[in-house]
């Protein structure tokens, strides 16, 4: 059957600069397998599968994939989903929030606007730090080798995802690293994580933080744009009074490195709940047909 079938780019002003995401409208009798297949197939980050929620707090339900394997949670993918079942009219926010059902649990987004100035963000797994590092720690020295350190110590968090993260001293260090992937798949493997995510204060006026996302766990590559690192970031910057911009909120830049331009704004609300959110950008609108394998 044909099901209906977005790409979308996510923490986007205008397509091509963000994080790219293919939806599964109608997704109602594929099983894991073909799910699995049809994210392998699209080569995306990640493709997501929408079906009618299972209990009435839900706005609907959402299994994600990355072309290796079923995801339990990830930020881009949520908001991206969560954008497309908005312009599909399959759900109607209640007080400005639609509610998200997946492996991860049923999650919040909050909806603000109307039209191309709309903005999703939603609300992240509370994250902890699994461990704070010695700066010397020697599973990171050949990861962040040459690179001026800022005045945080780096952190493994936990939160959906695990990653680590490390404060350089500026935005130009930052810029200018060349990530050394022999390192960071070691990292990643030997600690359970995604990889390394560092990030800089900014002087510049549109954003606050610049922040790049090294993934090494599941071959080496820079993401574009990362809800669920930035959330984990914003969680520990929360932890140590250390958040940048004002009331909680505050905007980061990343993907600039790899061709990209995509903004992520974070707000910390006074529950200690982290919200990752931005703008999203539909592409490509048509239907997809998948006959199983038989």
């Amino acid at each position: 059957m044909s099901r209906r079938y977005l790409q979308l780019d996510v923490f986007a002003d205008r397509p091509g600069v963000g994080n790219p995401l293919a939806v599964v409208l109608d997704a109602e009798g594929l099983d894991e397998t073909s799910m699995q297949a049809i994210a392998r197939w699209t080569r995306l980050p990640e493709t997501t599968f929408v079906f009618p929620a299972t209990s009435p707090e839900a706005s609907y339900g959402l299994r994600m994939f990355s072309p290796q394997r079923e995801v339990p949670f990830a930020g881009h993918p949520s908001v991206g989903t969560a954008h497309a079942v908005l312009e599909a009219a399959l759900a109607q926010p209640r007080d400005g929030l639609l509610v998200q059902e997946g492996v991860a649990g049923r999650l919040p987004l909050r909806v603000r606007g109307s039209g191309a100035t709309r903005t999703i963000a939603v609300r992240t797994p509370r994250s902890r730090a699994a461990e704070i590092a010695d700066p010397g720690d020697p599973r990171l020295a050949d990861a962040l080798a040459g690179l001026a350190r800022g005045a945080l110590p780096p952190a493994l968090m936990e939160g959906g995802r695990r990653w680590w993260l490390a404060e350089l001293a500026d935005e130009a260090t930052l810029r200018g690293a060349s990530p050394d992937w022999d390192a960071i798949e070691r990292l990643a493997r030997g600690t359970g994580s995604m990889g390394l995510c560092v990030y800089a204060r900014s002087q510049a006026s549109a954003h606050d933080l610049a922040v790049r996302a090294w993934v090494g766990a599941a071959g080496c590559f820079e993401d574009a744009a990362s809800g669920a690192a930035n959330a984990t970031l914003a969680a520990w910057l929360a932890s140590r009074d250390a958040l940048p911009g004002r009331d909680g909120r505050y905007r980061i830049s990343q993907g600039r490195e790899v061709g990209f331009d995509a903004c992520i704004e974070l707000e910390v609300d006074q529950a200690g709940d982290v919200w990752s959110g931005g703008r999203v950008q539909t592409v490509v609108t048509g239907t997809i047909d998948w006959t199983p394998r038989g």
